[in-house]
């Protein structure tokens, strides 16, 4: 039996949506460079996840602190 060499129109579907993705994904990575190379930069040597953190003992927590009746 002879099969169809044409593509079918699910596969057509599958292409299209393939593409789209790959273009979402493309102007998501713009997106994100541009928003990266915007931000400033923070001064050698200083961290940004442990900037402003003071050693120690914390302050208590709302939920720790008992209230007095």
């Amino acid at each position: 039996m002879a099969r169809n060499a044409r593509p079918t129109a699910a596969k057509r579907e599958r292409e299209k949506a393939l593409s789209e993705r790959r273009q979402q994904k493309a102007a998501k990575r713009q997106d994100a460079k541009v928003r990266k190379s915007s931000q400033e930069r923070p001064p050698d040597g200083v961290d940004p996840d442990i900037e402003g953190i003071v050693p120690g003992p914390q302050p208590l927590a709302d939920w720790q602190i008992e209230e007095e009746s």
